[in-house]
Formats: C-alpha cells, structure tokens, sequence
C-alpha cells in the first residue's frame, strides 16, 4: 500500500464483529469482542446494534474503552450486533466521519455494515456511482459496497449481495447487520480472517477467535473464502457466492493476529514458533543469548532459542503504555512512539553476542535503531533475525506498508542491509520455511509482499 499524508484517501487494516444472542446484553458482548480485537486498529471503534425493527449505532473516534461509554452502551439494546476496530492511516478530522460501521437506508430497508480489508476496484466504482448522482459522505470502501447494494436492481437483499459482490475486487471480511439477521462474507481468496463461533443459542463472527476466547464463545470453524453465513432468528444457513480460491494473508501470522488467536485453525503461537525453529536451522549464530523485540517476535525468538539450543532472555522491555508502532498513523509519530516504546536491559546484554529475533523488517529503521542500542548498551555482536521473507512489495489489501521506494529489502539485497542497520549478521526466513511454519497447504498464502505477486489483483 501506498505512503499515506493526510490528504491521501483513507485505506484500513481492522478488525470485524458480529454476535447473534437471543435474551443476551449483545451490547456488553460485542465491546468485550471488540476489547480483544483492539491490537487490530487504535483510531476508532463503532457498533451497530438492532432491536428487531430499528438499528443504533455508536461511533466516534479512539479506544475501545474511550468511545464506549456507559452512556453509550445503555442506548445499544437488542440481540444483534456488528462492531468494528479502524486503523486509519491518516491524521484527518475526517476519522469519526470515516468509523465504522456505517448504516444505511434503501427500499430494502435499514442494514449495518463493517469490513476488514480493501476494494482494489473501490476508486472506479466511487467514480461509476458519483457519475450516477450518488453524494458519497466518507472515504472509506464501505461506503461503496453500501451504496452498491442500495443501487442494485435487484428486489430483495440477498440478491443485491450477489450482485454487489460479483462487482467488487480485492480483500474483504464483511459483516452485515439487518434487523433480523447478520451476514458474514468472505472474499473469494479469503485473504482476510473472519472466524464462525457459537455463543450459547446464537452465534458469533470475529475476524480473530482470541475474540471468542473472551466472551466465552466456541469456535466453529473458519467462513471459507467466497462464503456467505447468514445467522439470526432462522438460525443459521451458508451459500457459496463465488469459487474459492484460498490465499491467506501470511502476515496475520507474522505479525497482525494475537498468538492465543487461530487463523484457519491454525494456532498463532506455535506458527511463530515453529517459524523461530526453521529460522535457526536456516540461519545459525553464535550468540551467548537470544532475545526479541516484543511483543510479536516473543513466539518466534522462543522457537530460535529451543532450535539453537542458546539461552532466551529479555533484553528489550516494553512500555505497556504504548500502542503498537507499526500500526500508529504518520511518520513522525511512528518514530516517536519508537524512541518511547522499548529500553535495553543493560545488566543482562553488557558484554554479550545477541540474537535479535524480530517478526519482520520494513523500512528498516526501527531494527537499525535497536541495534545502535544494544550497542550503546554494551552487546558486542548483534545477529538480526527476521521470522518472516523480506518485504519487497506493497500490499494493496488493506495492510499499512509503505511504497516500494520505502521498502529496504525492495532496494537492498540482505548483505547491503545488515550494513544498512550496523548489525553483525542478518538473516531472513525463507519463503519455504514460512509455509512450513504456518502448516497450510503450499498455494493456500498471499505471499504479495514478499513475491510481488497479488492473488486478488492490483489496483
């Protein structure tokens, strides 16, 4: 994806919820849901709650626990939700404007919505719908998907579905809220999560199951790409809208989801650990300890550490106080909240040869910080291991990473980048050895940022 400034068009890394539970406080639910799914966008939240016959909706800028106050959530009464986590990569005015989910109304009546994800195709159908007379009022993809289905000819909503999302191309997990149900879709890659759980008489959607963890939900399974699941009052019932195509998003594992959480099915934790094995088999070193940078290097540096057979230790602490600096809009506050968010454990690292784990480089400059640190804090060699293939490549579904011009690996080959961040070894995980990581199928990964490579298509 792009370098954004504040005057580029709003895309968005996030996360979905969506709970169907007859005689429950879904309001509660959904913001515990939403609690857990907070690593997965810091700048805004939303919910949409339905009674049956009308639809209220909550939004505004900030954390979880900032926008959902008692008073808000007293006003979100009924059995169906959606809620939504944004990361926006953007300092405008505009993010209240642009949180989701977004409601609206048609002649097929009143619905919710909040995705996951980015509509490759979202500027040529903006301008195909503008051309038509439509006044768009946000930035944001799901206000073309909405506007679509409330263009469709077709006379009921499963039918303007259909052929809304025979129209649109790219990433997606959605969520839709109508009075009487909630509709979960996948895109036909699914290469954005959406999990299916079942919470006592009803159900529940998450774009991670740590979501179901903390309301006390089972997981099901995941919704297949291309797959519509429709929950409510009839229960629940699935349609295959288009052929599947799986091509999970390998980053989820490396770095977005949180490691109690499964993509897939697949267990995050020991992805990234096994991950941490294979790298230590591709790329040893003699180190006197391995450390991490935490908090999403932690599995990857514990399965080092077990393959090498070297000590693990803490060598970076974390100010807990901070979010996550990877997804932390504009560039200067990203290298702010760098300088803020890890210290060296100097009594623990002076004299010492390290292996710094990490789950992925980008730019560059945070891992070329952090070993001028350890540096400055008495290690004697630094060997930078990186638990993911060098980025090399943009993404264009719905992942903060920066153009091909920003990207180090895209400039540098491995040899050039160790000297770039002054460490004393450098090495990367294979491609193979992230598949055999994560354990799925061979072609069942959207490997574009590490191959060039977009299953689903460019913009």
């Amino acid at each position: 994806m792009q370098h954004l400034t504040t005057k580029s068009v709003l895309k968005e890394h996030c996360g979905v919820f969506g709970i169907y539970a007859p005689g429950e406080d879904v309001g509660r639910l959904t913001y515990m849901g939403l609690f857990a799914l907070q690593h997965r966008g810091q700048e805004s939240a939303g919910m949409a709650v339905t009674d049956g016959e009308n639809i209220a909706l909550e939004k505004d800028r900030g954390l979880v626990a900032e926008v959902f106050t008692l008073e808000r959530l007293q006003r979100l009464r009924g059995d169906l939700a959606i809620g939504h986590v944004l990361y926006g990569q953007t300092n405008s005015a505009s993010m209240a404007e642009n949180a989701q989910p977004l409601a609206v109304t048609s002649r097929r009546g009143s619905i919710a919505l909040a995705y996951n994800g980015q509509i490759i195709n979202a500027p040529a159908l903006r301008a195909e719908l503008s051309n038509l007379g439509y006044l768009f009022r946000t930035d944001s993809d799901i206000e073309v998907i909405a506007s679509l289905i409330a263009q469709a000819d077709a006379a009921d909503l499963d039918s303007a579905l259909m052929e809304t999302l025979a129209k649109i191309k790219g990433a997606y997990a959605l969520v839709v809220l109508t009075p009487d149900r909630i509709i979960g879709i996948r895109d036909p890659n699914g290469i954005r999560p959406l999990s299916l759980g079942r919470y006592r008489d009803g159900y529940v959607f998450a774009s991670e199951t740590c979501a179901f963890d903390t309301i006390e939900a089972e997981f099901v399974r995941p919704v297949n790409p291309g797959e519509l699941v429709s929950v409510g009052h009839a229960g629940c019932r699935s349609s295959q809208f288009a052929e599947a195509d799986k091509k999970i998003c390998a980053f989820e594992y490396i770095y977005f989801a949180r490691p109690d959480s499964l993509i897939e099915g697949v267990g995050v934790h020991g992805a990234r650990r096994r991950a941490g094995h294979i790298l230590a088999e591709e790329h040893p070193a003699e180190a006197d300890m391995v450390i991490s940078v935490p908090d999403s290097g932690a599995s990857a540096a514990l399965g080092y550490a077990e393959a090498a057979d070297i000590p693990l230790d803490a060598g970076l602490i974390k100010n807990r106080y901070l979010g996550r600096t990877f997804i932390r809009p504009g560039w200067q506050d990203r290298e702010f909240a760098v300088r803020l968010k890890l210290s060296p454990l100097r009594e623990v690292l002076a004299g010492k040869n390290v292996v710094m784990v990490d789950d992925s480089i980008v730019r560059g400059t945070t891992c070329g910080r952090l070993v001028r640190l350890l540096k400055k804090n008495g290690v004697q060699k630094v060997h930078v291991r990186v638990a993911s293939p060098p980025v090399i490549s943009p993404c264009y579904y719905g992942i903060d990473t920066p153009c091909c011009t920003e990207l180090i690996a895209a400039e540098l080959d491995p040899k050039d980048i160790c000297a770039r961040i002054g460490a004393d070894s450098l090495g990367f995980l294979s491609i193979a050895g992230l598949r055999q990581a994560i354990g799925l199928s061979a072609d069942s990964y959207c490997l574009a940022c590490f191959s060039g490579h977009y299953p689903a298509g460019r913009p």
